[in-house]
Order: structure tokens, then sequence, then C-alpha cells
């Protein structure tokens, strides 16, 4: 339907989104494998369309996956430069949650 409509504004939360259903769906290996794909191409629309609070919650995304899969560093490296570009807007809700996961990542 995004494709069809070119309503593209969406698509990186569309990606995010389907990487935490498939996550949702079992841990097994190959779906938390898909489900990185999906952050990272979620990240990397979000910063084609310069829209940093969907890139925020992809990366937020992505760091539970890596803090889950017990790779801190790849977490932290993960989510680190997102979050650091935010200059203002510090009591919204994902930016609250990032500064408690770079916390725990820490």
């Amino acid at each position: 339907m995004v494709h069809r409509n070119s309503e593209r504004y969406y698509l990186a939360e569309l990606y995010r989104l389907k990487g935490e259903l498939l996550l949702q769906q079992t841990s097994a290996r190959a779906v938390s494998s898909t489900a990185e794909s999906c952050f990272n191409q979620a990240i990397e629309i979000a910063q084609q369309q310069e829209t940093k609070s969907l890139e925020l919650r992809a990366a937020i995304s992505l760091a539970h996956l890596y803090q889950n899969q017990d790779r801190q560093k790849d977490a932290h490296d993960a989510l680190a430069p997102v979050y650091e570009s935010f200059t203002e807007g510090f009591d919204t809700m994902d930016l609250r949650a990032a500064r408690a996961l770079m916390a725990e990542l820490s």
C-alpha cells in the first residue's frame, strides 16, 4: 500500500514495526537476523527522509535487540550517535526511553 500510494513518510516506522513483530513470534536466530535487517532498513530510510524521531525509534529497537543478544557495545554504538544528535525535546517519551537505555548500556 505504501508503494502503491507513494505515501512513504512512515515507511521507516513500518519496517521497525515489522522487526518488532518478527521478534514477538519467536527468538530464533533466523528471525533475529531478519528483524535486525528491518531495523537497519528503517534507520536508513529515516536518515534519507531526515526524520530524526523515526530514526531514534529504529535505533532503540536495534539497540534492544543487541542488548538481548549480550552485544552491549553494538547496542551502544547503534543508539549513541542518534541520541546525541538531538538538541531539544528531551522530555519526549522516545528520548526518555533512549536515555534510560543508554544508562543501562553504560
